[in-house]
């Protein structure tokens, strides 16, 4: 067995590619867009400016057996005071030995670049896939997340990696009919008592174009003590701004302005694009596109993307409104459920905002940690 640095475009191919072969045929496996994943290895990638990286692949008698990459956060770890690498887009067989070398190369690395600590899943920033699948194995992935196989988290421990912090992952359903009526009132209650009201737009590009900079004020302050968040550069802004225009529907985004017109509040979510993109491998094949179109124009799922709330406002019961502005969406024809995506075990906020829905815990994910000096 061999472990290389990924350098060459055989190398990058292999790696890109390496998490289809191994879960060919599985029904739980959602890729991401391959165009979207070979923009890492470009030299001015959105990350470039504030992350040192590397790749590994792995091979077993000649054959591809693994991938990892070792990501040195600059920004996160300044903000933080901190010298830690992350691992990220970690794939291998079941072979314990290769998961070992692997992670041996990426510690190694680390610790050559003055780092003391390891910790992952964790992508360049809160905007990529995160967190070890660790419960759920049998549920369909969001296109937002990675799937993993069972025997990740066990070789991941095996090696000396314990759990940071968890998050879950809830189907969420429509209320009951006294209880969408209920929050309804109530956010009713609230925009009155408070002078808020809902930002809207002519189209995507005028929605953007009013309430961009505002989305990502929010954001920042909103997301700025939780697990793995990094501030937005201008860079990330542009990449979410691009990607926002190519799937978001406005009927699906709640943003709440106060009576100066100030952001205090958004709720995104967007159609499911998982089955859209699992026969293609992620490939933007015309049969692919075709399938994203239709999931976004009659949606049977919709992802919770992005949940940002002032903090000035966080005991004025605005949660409430989106709340109230999910049950809607779930109440529109043809719509089964909605996915949470990640939210942090003990942020009972985000938490308890789903008591009034019926709600189906059925995925776990773990961020993992392990002292390397």
């Amino acid at each position: 067995m061999t472990v290389e640095e990924v350098r060459s475009c055989r190398q990058r191919r292999e790696f890109l590619w390496f998490a289809n072969r191994l879960y060919n045929g599985n029904p739980f496996f959602v890729p991401p867009l391959y165009a979207d994943e070979k923009k890492i290895f470009r030299r001015n990638y959105t990350y470039s400016d504030t992350c040192d990286t590397i790749y590994f692949n792995a091979y077993k008698n000649g054959e591809m057996a693994g991938r990892i990459s070792g990501i040195i956060q600059k920004a996160s770890n300044e903000k933080r005071g901190e010298k830690r690498v992350r691992f990220t887009r970690f794939d291998c067989i079941e072979d314990f030995e290769v998961a070992k070398a692997l992670f041996d190369a990426v510690e190694k690395w680390a610790v050559s670049k003055g780092m003391d600590t390891a910790c992952g899943p964790l992508g360049f920033s809160d905007l990529e896939r995160e967190g070890l699948l660790v419960e759920g194995f049998d549920q369909l992935s969001t296109f937002e997340e990675q799937y993993n196989a069972p025997w990740y988290p066990e070789f991941i421990e095996r090696l000396g990696y314990t759990k940071e912090i968890d998050w879950t992952e809830s189907k969420i359903t429509a209320p009951s009919d006294e209880e969408q009526a209920e929050m309804d009132k109530l956010s009713q209650f609230v925009m009155k008592r408070y002078k808020l009201r809902f930002g809207e737009g002519k189209s995507v590009n005028d929605f953007l174009r009013r309430y961009a900079d505002g989305l990502f004020e929010i954001l920042d302050k909103s997301y700025d003590q939780l697990y793995g968040t990094v501030p937005f550069s201008d860079k990330m802004k542009k990449l979410m701004i691009s990607n926002f225009k190519l799937i978001i529907d406005l009927k699906h985004v709640a943003v709440v302005l106060d009576e100066n017109g100030k952001v205090v509040l958004l709720g995104v979510c967007f159609p499911s694009i998982a089955k859209a993109v699992q026969k293609s491998g992620g490939r933007l094949t015309p049969g692919c596109l075709f399938r994203i179109l239709r999931a976004m124009r009659h949606p049977e799922i919709i992802d919770l993307g992005l949940i940002g709330v002032d903090p000035e406002w966080l005991n004025r019961g605005v949660s409430v409104l989106v709340a109230s502005e999910l049950g809607r969406m779930l109440r529109e024809p043809g719509i089964k459920y909605a996915e949470t995506n990640l939210n942090i075990e003990d942020n009972y906020a985000i938490q308890n905002l789903w008591r009034r829905f019926g709600r189906e815990d059925h995925k776990r994910r773990r961020a993992y940690v392990k002292k390397l000096v």
